[in-house]
């Protein structure tokens, strides 16, 4: 099985001197993998990712109202996206 992650990717994720650069929450790198399980049709991952990221949003300290509202917002839409997946009859209504 080849490894899509690649040195350039683990320099994407560095500093110039090595230290790892968190240009993104953690909340939103689930999200993507979240999307990149669907794109994949492995709805059961993409539905245990949704199950963490909920986790996630429920702690005290989620962030800013801001970035809060916005994480929902996102979660929100997920939810829809992984049911409109499972149940594509529904597109043609």
């Amino acid at each position: 099985m080849e490894n899509d992650f690649n040195d350039r990717d683990l320099g994407a994720e560095r500093g110039a001197a090595g230290i790892p650069k968190h240009t993104r929450r953690l909340s939103d790198k689930v999200l993507i993998a979240f999307h990149h399980a669907c794109d994949q049709a492995d709805f059961d991952v993409a539905n245990d990712l949704l199950v963490i990221l909920e986790k996630m949003l429920k702690r005290p300290n989620a962030g800013s109202d801001t970035n809060r509202r916005k994480s929902i917002e996102s979660l929100v839409a997920a939810h829809e996206r992984l049911w409109l997946l499972r149940h594509p009859e529904a597109r043609e209504n």
